[in-house]
C-alpha cells in the first residue's frame, strides 16, 4: 500500500503494519519519516532493532537468520535494513521475496532505500513488499512550495514570523531543508516567541558569515584546539549568546554518543557515520575522524559536561559559562577530559 508521507501519522495510529518501505533522496524528510516509524514502534513495544546495511559484501542469508531468530525475551523487534544503491541484485530480490511470502510475526522490516526508478518498481520484490505493508516515497520540496513548508516549521516551533521571513529565509538555504530546519532552530533560541521580522533574519544570517557555530563545531571535530579556541572567542566577541553555543555542541555532542555506541557493537566509524542520514554528505568523513578521537565513555562525560554548562548558563551554579564551553570544545578537539 503506498501513502504520502503527510498520511504517515494517521497511518500509525491505526497500527503498525508489519513492513515500511521508505525511499526518496531528501534527507530531512527521509529521516524525519523514519524516526516517527521507529518512535511508534518502540511505543508498541518493539524493544530491539538490529541495523543490517546493504553493500556489495552484504550477506543476504543473515536478513533471514534475523527473520528466523528468536528474542532471548520474546520481545518485539525491528530489522532496520538499508539498501543504499537500490539495487538488491538477484540474492536479495530472492531474499526479499521469500521475506515477503513468510513475515515473522512480532518483527518490523524497516526498508530505507534512495528515490526508485520505474524499473525498480516494477520488480517483483517491490511489488510484493507493497501487498505486505506501506511505501512512502519522498519527494522533494518545489522552490515554490518552500516558503510555506518554512512558515509552517516555524510556527509549528512556536516561533512567530512576520510577512516576508519565510521567503527570505527560503532564498537564504537554497533548498537545503536541513539548514532551513538548524536556522529554524537557531532562531527559537535567539528569539524564542517574539515576533520575527527580515531585520532580525539578516542579523541571524549575518552572525552565523562571521563565526559560525556549526564552523567551530566542525572545527572541533577536525582535532584542531587553536583555530576552535579563536571561533569560541571570537563568538563570544560577537555577542553570541552562550544558549546557542552550549545548543550547537549538545546537539553534535548527542549524535556522537549515539555513533559512540555503535562502534561498541563492532561497525566501523565509516560504517555508523555512513548510515546516518542527518549527517550531510560532505561531513561525514570529518565526524567519523572526530568519533575515533575518544572513547564512548569520554564523549558521554563531554554531553553531561553540556549539562553542567545549561546549569550555569541560567545561574543555578557560580561556574563561569563560557569557561565551560571551553572545557567542551577542547575536549572534543582531543584535550585530556575531566
Amino acid at each position: 500500500m503506498r501513502i504520502p508521507a503527510k498520511q504517515l501519522d494517521g497511518q500509525l495510529q491505526r497500527g503498525l503494519a508489519p513492513l515500511y518501505l521508505v525511499s526518496g533522496d531528501e534527507p530531512l524528510q527521509l529521516g524525519e519519516t523514519l524516526d516517527a516509524i521507529r518512535r511508534e514502534a518502540l511505543r508498541q513495544g518493539y524493544g530491539s532493532r538490529e541495523v543490517l546495511d546493504v553493500d556489495q559484501h552484504f550477506d543476504w542469508n543473515r536478513l533471514a537468520a534475523e527473520a528466523d531468530a528468536l528474542s532471548l525475551f520474546a520481545e518485539r523487534r525491528v530489522i532496520d535494513l538499508r539498501i543504499p544503491s537500490g539495487k538488491p541484485g538477484n540474492e536479495g530480490s530472492k531474499a526479499l521475496l521469500e521475506y515477503a511470502q513468510r513475515p515473522p510475526e512480532d518483527t518490523l522490516l524497516l526498508l530505507t532505500l534512495p528515490k526508485l526508478d520505474r524499473s525498480q518498481q516494477s520488480s517483483k520484490w517491490f511489488k510484493a513488499l507493497d501487498r505486505l505493508g506501506v511505501v512512502i516515497q519522498i519527494w522533494p520540496i518545489e522552490l515554490a512550495q518552500l516558503p510555506g513548508w518554512i512558515e509552517q516549521r516555524m510556527r509549528s516551533a512556536g516561533l512567530q514570523p512576520e510577512r516576508g521571513v519565510a521567503a527570505m529565509l527560503a532564498e537564504s538555504v537554497e533548498g537545503n531543508l536541513l539548514a532551513a530546519r538548524q536556522e529554524i532552530e537557531k532562531l527559537l533560541l535567539l528569539f524564542g516567541s517574539s515576533p520575527i521580522d527580515q531585520q532580525r533574519l539578516s542579523e541571524s544570517v549575518a552572525d552565523s558569515a562571521r563565526f559560525d557555530i556549526f564552523g567551530l563545531v566542525d572545527s572541533a571535530l577536525d582535532g584542531d584546539i587553536g583555530r576552535s579556541l579563536r571561533m569560541l572567542n571570537g563568538l563570544r566577541a560577537e555577542g553570541t549568546p552562550e544558549p546557542l553555543v552550549l545548543w550547537a555542541l549538545t546537539r553534535e555532542l548527542r549524535l556522537l554518543c549515539s555513533l559512540a555506541w555503535e562502534l561498541r557493537r563492532g561497525r566501523s566509524a565509516r560504517q555508523a557515520v555512513a548510515a546516518r542520514r542527518e549527517v550531510w554528505e560532505k561531513r561525514k568523513p570529518l565526524v567519523a575522524k572526530g568519533l575515533q578521537r575518544l572513547a564512548p565513555a569520554q564523549w558521554r562525560q563531554l554531553l553531561r559536561q553540556c549539562g553542567e554548562t545549561d546549569q550555569a548558563i541560567k545561574g543555578f551554579s557560580k561556574a563561569d559559562p563560557w569557561l565551560l564551553l571551553q572545557r567542551i570544545v577542547t575536549g572534543m578537539a582531543g584535550a585530556e577530559v575531566g
